[in-house]
């Protein structure tokens, strides 16, 4: 990406992913005859169009699709370097912490017990617990990023790819169905008995739940509100089993496959704070 500057390829990126440059100078805060030159300046830069415009429809030429998917990439890169660079200057001038992200239904049990162990550590500070909601891959999105320094991920939901981790609990799984249903009263189920309802769906899972034909899910009180109503069923961690509202019930599936917790930190981190509390975590 020689020649390429950072501010041009957030140009870049606004405007393929717009389709428009109107849409996109609107998007950036800048003059729309400002975002072609600084367009076309790239495209000379890199001796290819990136771009094919048919009137006021544009679209992207192969070498655009590539710069896209690598530009987002670095563009990602730089501001992960940015976020880690000011906590990192946070904490040398005394303001230390660690920021530890976590999906919605992660053990309670599990995460207050990291907790404490690690408070026990003489040198402890301040945890900030971030969790997300469920269903969605944002622990391990805000790890790579830079707005978390370390993660509590699961097997399968996450990727531990480029992140060091150690493993900290295993779990069943259960499956969720609404009060009353003739299943409910089962002692355990094998995945060829679940119900006939439909799956939900899982918006920007990245394919880490398996996507059914039933509602989309973007948080846990609409997921149980619909179970309850019974539109719909999931197989959840075992430890979801505690927060579980009424009008749900839920039984162990026994062929499904294990849940693993892991903690998780970025390859390069060199945070004794971070290190300290993953010693806690493999203690628990």
């Amino acid at each position: 990406m020689a020649g390429v500057e950072t501010r041009e390829l957030r140009y870049f990126v606004a405007v393929a992913e717009e389709s428009h440059y109107g849409r996109a100078a609107e998007r950036l805060g800048i003059a729309q005859p400002a975002l072609s030159r600084a367009v076309q300046k790239m495209e000379r830069s890199l001796g290819t169009p990136l771009f094919v415009r048919s009137g006021r429809s544009i679209s992207l030429t192969k070498a655009g699709t590539v710069l896209l998917h690598e530009g987002r990439n670095a563009l990602d890169a730089v501001d992960a370097a940015d976020r880690r660079a000011r906590r990192a200057g946070q904490a040398e001038a005394g303001r230390p912490g660690i920021v530890l992200v976590t999906k919605a239904g992660v053990s309670v049990e599990l995460l207050a017990k990291l907790l404490d162990a690690y408070a026990a550590e003489p040198d402890a500070v301040t945890v900030e617990v971030v969790p997300t909601s469920l269903g969605v891959g944002a622990p391990e999105q805000m790890l790579r990023d830079g707005r978390a320094d370390v993660a509590v991920l699961q097997s399968p939901y996450h990727s531990t790819v480029g992140f060091d981790h150690e493993d900290i609990a295993t779990e069943g799984q259960i499956a969720v169905l609404p009060a009353g249903h003739p299943l409910g009263t089962r002692t355990a189920l094998t995945t060829a008995e679940l119900p006939d309802l439909p799956q939900p769906r899982w918006p920007r899972s990245n394919g880490t739940y398996p996507d059914g034909p039933g509602p989309i899910i973007r948080d846990g009180a609409q997921l149980f509100q619909l179970i309850a109503l019974g539109r719909t069923c999931a197989v959840l961690p075992e430890s979801t089993r505690p927060s579980l509202p009424s009008g749900v019930v839920a039984v162990p599936v026994l062929d499904a496959p294990p849940i693993a917790t892991h903690i998780a930190w970025p390859s390069h981190s060199r945070s004794l704070d971070v290190a300290a509390l993953v010693r806690a975590a493999t203690r628990i």
